[in-house]
């Protein structure tokens, strides 16, 4: 089936939001590789650097046990039997998008050098919802893929002055809730040459509606849904 309207990309990515965390602990390898073979064509995970500048994925940034203490405050030898890293996930993984959500610069930093590591700077999609933030990480690394994750409720300004902005910065897509999307907003964001990247797919009919309106990628907890949705595009 032909999309309503066409995506700037070949085919629409997958985002694996923490993995396959409908089927799997969210934030392991074992997440991460089922994803792919349930059919995810990408990876959407949180990211927090150690004390000594390990990355390691996990949705809160914080220790779970007593006393509980932030992910930046300890060094990776204290978290090491409990949440993956970076590192593993490029060493598990070849060839697939990740997109990765980061709260501060040093992480960032922390980041872009696995990836240079991994020569995985390519398809590494750098997440941030402050855009100034974003414009310096671009001077940072030119090689990287930058996504910034807002609302439309949070620009003020409106969505086509964010989307010349993004452009100006070279940040190359926006992050909206799935339902603020419309064919005439993915299209805005196209006319710019900004990826529009849609948060919170779950359920098929948000997928088939995302799709085909022209959305350059999805993600979404239920990857056999997404899989099977976007096969219907094919």
């Amino acid at each position: 089936m032909a999309t309503r309207l066409p995506s700037l990309l070949d085919r629409a990515i997958l985002f694996a939001h923490r993995g396959a965390r409908a089927n799997a602990r969210e934030h392991t390898l074992e997440a991460f590789t089922l994803a792919l073979r349930l059919g995810a064509t990408g990876l959407h995970v949180d990211a927090w650097a150690t004390r000594d500048g390990v990355v390691v994925l996990d949705r809160t940034g914080l220790i779970r046990r007593f006393p509980k203490r932030r992910i930046e405050e300890v060094d990776h030898e204290a978290v090491a039997d409990s949440l993956a890293s970076l590192d593993d996930l490029f060493g598990a993984v070849d060839e697939v998008p990740v997109r990765i959500r980061v709260a501060d610069d040093a992480t960032a930093g922390a980041v872009i050098e696995a990836a240079q590591r991994h020569s995985a700077l390519d398809r590494v999609w750098l997440a941030h919802p402050d855009l100034e933030v974003l414009a310096g990480w671009r001077d940072r690394a030119p090689g990287v893929r930058l996504l910034n994750t807002t609302s439309v409720e949070a620009l003020p300004l409106g969505s086509e002055r964010r989307a010349a902005e993004l452009a100006a910065a070279r940040v190359d897509a926006v992050a909206l809730p799935e339902d603020d999307w419309s064919g005439g907003l993915v299209t805005l964001f196209h006319r710019f040459e900004v990826l529009a990247f849609a948060d919170g797919a779950h359920y098929e009919r948000q997928l088939a509606r995302l799709i085909d309106m022209g959305v350059d990628a999805v993600s979404g907890d239920h990857v056999e849904r997404m899989a099977a949705v976007a096969a219907t595009f094919d």
